[in-house]
């Protein structure tokens, strides 16, 4: 049985323990700041292997002493951005494998300086952008003998929106904020350049619904650098509905609050309600030659809300889990293949789908379920027993 330690028992890392701990082959400790969320997200499991911790991983030392008197197999950070440095050097220093959801490239950049010349994995960027559109991006480039665009769109989306952002709250604010105001990576003319968040605007219809298209950070992965002398162009950008992006630019750039993040959070988590009827698009689209000829192949889903362990649980908070566990999963299945920093892209597609937790992105769920348990008043119960 593998042992692991879920740092963060918010809306992800409550999912991600429940996953674990219900395979029967994880014994799974969650622990979080406040020890009643994270016993709260154990009492709403009622799950064997199932353990929860107060502690504050924002302290190294407090980390590193608790990892050694209870060492794990792996760590896995659900925790924002910002503190998975730290998280990474307390991995490396008590030989835990080492995940986390991060979509900060400066954050990245610093977990690849933490994994060189280490015996154990360090798996950056295992959620849903990047991580499974990495993925899912690297199985069609392999398709190619010359490649010409590369093209990663996603989008967590609610299903009704009824408010002019078009737009609901489904994951973290910070990370939202953090994706909308940094700079951002991408491959035009076969060069790596830098270019501006909240720019780039396209449309995309898909399956007969607008939407529109725009740069934000950190989506890319690893892809770049995987793929930058290959690619004349590559590029992430952002799912949304039309007339999202400018009302945006309006609170970030034109009234200045990417400059002050902490008021624009709490203007967004005020103004702006949460729901759990989300979809989330996973859109790749690759051009290149294949037999000399020039051809395009795409890889478009949707994933709605599903039911898991009796509970239902938004599209975003299942891909997003689903990525991560079906990483941890295969990792700690191959003791010795993966070792220092790994990518998203050395996981094969196939693989990840095939897998028990990945298959969650095949089974694409259901918005007429989550419509009926809504009705039903069974998510407001969710709710008060505890899954954040």
């Amino acid at each position: 049985m593998h042992k692991v330690l879920i740092l963060g028992a918010g809306k992800i890392g409550s999912l991600i323990s429940g996953l674990l701990a219900e395979s029967g082959d994880y014994e799974v400790h969650v622990a979080d700041v406040d020890a009643a969320v994270a016993q709260a997200v154990v009492d709403a499991h009622q799950l064997d292997h199932l353990h929860a911790h107060g502690l504050d991983a924002r302290d190294p030392a407090a980390l590193q002493a608790h990892l050694r008197a209870h060492p794990v197999d792996a760590l896995i950070s659900s925790l924002p951005y910002y503190c998975n440095v730290g998280v990474a050097e307390a991995a490396r220093q008590t030989g835990a494998h080492y995940f986390d959801l991060t979509e900060d490239v400066a954050v990245t950049r610093a977990v690849r300086r933490l994994a060189d010349g280490a015996d154990q994995a360090f798996v950056p960027q295992c959620g849903l952008a990047p991580g499974f559109i990495s993925i899912a991006a690297n199985a069609l480039i392999g398709h190619f003998e010359e490649l010409r665009s590369v093209k990663l769109r996603v989008g967590a989306l609610p299903q009704h929106p009824n408010n002019v952002l078009k737009y609901s709250l489904t994951w973290s604010t910070e990370g939202l904020i953090n994706e909308y105001g940094n700079p951002c990576e991408a491959i035009y003319d076969g060069r790596t350049t830098e270019v501006a968040p909240l720019e780039g605007l396209e449309e995309i219809e898909i399956d007969g619904t607008p939407y529109e298209a725009f740069n934000t950070s950190g989506g890319l992965g690893s892809l770049g650098d995987t793929y930058g002398s290959r690619a004349q162009s590559m590029d992430y950008k952002t799912i949304r509905y039309p007339g999202h992006c400018a009302q945006m630019r309006l609170l970030m750039n034109d009234l200045k609050l990417n400059h002050d993040r902490a008021t624009l959070k709490r203007i967004l988590e005020n103004a702006v309600p949460q729901t759990l009827q989300d979809v989330v698009i996973v859109y790749v689209a690759v051009t290149g030659r294949q037999e000399g000829e020039l051809r395009e192949e795409n890889y478009v889903s949707k994933i709605y809300p599903q039911v898991i362990a009796g509970r239902l649980w938004s599209a975003i908070q299942v891909t997003t889990a689903a990525g991560i566990t079906a990483v941890v999963d295969l990792v700690l299945s191959h003791p010795g293949r993966y070792r220092g920093f790994v990518r998203q892209e050395d996981f094969r597609l196939v693989d990840v789908l095939d897998n028990r937790f990945g298959r969650h992105y095949a089974n694409g769920g259901s918005k007429d379920l989550s419509a009926r348990m809504v009705v039903e008043g069974q998510t407001g119960q969710q709710r008060a027993n505890g899954s954040k």
